[in-house]
């Protein structure tokens, strides 16, 4: 429940959001407002965070209500923090430190109460020697770091997120469940997983996929079995658009062409 701000820091693809929502809804706070600071071009990014005045600039057409200002009571979540350009991150350590916030285009100050979580896949240690992130900035926001290590670092959650991810699908497919063979959990368990979470979970859907054909189009209620070649059919489609193991099947359960 404390106001003390969060840095969320790991690779591409570890889960740092998962780890803010669970933060934000152990903390009694409400609402969570996300903010994807690498999705906005830098001349926007301080109207989103603190919103404009009608006429503030050209195009601002209506007053528009900030991040901050929304998210006060609650968790503001700022994901790609370290994308943040540093025109920006002056502005946003005012409002860190004061609670603070002033919208383009409006003189009027607005005090918010927002709890502030930073989630980034870069070294911020390393932006700041570098020159691209400010130091007082790094000291305010590190307050309290948390690290998400990789999957290859925790690989005993593998099994556990494999079998999630594969009862998900399989639910999707209309299928009773999902189980993994042994030999396919082996496979799991010797790949580096360089992408982390997200491509555990690609690969699982793959999978699945591919031992969906393998086994007839299994009628919905019917669990399916991944096997080994199945999940290694699915790491092997990494960047291609269709597994060549997986084109024969394809090939197989196309409907017939019509006679000329």
């Amino acid at each position: 429940p404390l106001s003390l701000p969060v840095l969320i820091e790991g690779e591409t693809g570890v889960g740092k959001e998962l780890v803010a929502q669970a933060l934000h809804a152990t903390s009694g706070r409400s609402p969570l407002v996300r903010v994807n600071c690498a999705a906005l071009p830098a001349e926007l990014l301080l109207s989103e965070l603190f919103g404009h005045a009608r006429g503030a600039f050209s195009g601002a057409a209506t007053a528009r209500v900030g991040r901050f200002a929304a998210a006060d009571g609650g968790t503001l979540l700022l994901d790609e923090a370290g994308e943040l350009p540093l025109a920006a991150q002056g502005a946003l350590l005012r409002a860190l430190q004061e609670g603070e916030v002033q919208r383009l285009g409006d003189d009027r100050p607005l005090q918010v109460q927002v709890r502030e979580l930073l989630a980034t896949n870069r070294d911020l240690r390393a932006e700041v020697s570098a020159g691209r992130f400010r130091a007082d900035l790094y000291h305010r926001v590190a307050a309290y770091p948390l690290r998400v290590p990789p999957l290859r670092e925790r690989r005993e959650d593998v099994p556990l997120l494999s079998a999630r991810f594969a009862q998900q699908a399989a639910l999707e497919l209309g299928a009773l469940g999902a189980e993994l063979h042994p030999a396919a959990q082996a496979v799991l368990a010797a790949h580096a997983w360089p992408g982390n979470v997200r491509e555990l979970r690609n690969v699982i859907e793959r999978a699945l996929l591919r031992g969906l054909l393998r086994q007839e189009l299994a009628p919905r209620g019917c669990s399916l079995v991944l096997h080994a070649q199945d999940v290694q059919a699915a790491l092997a489609a990494e960047g291609a658009p269709v597994a060549a193991a997986a084109q024969g099947d394809l090939e197989r359960l196309a409907p017939p062409q019509a006679e000329a």
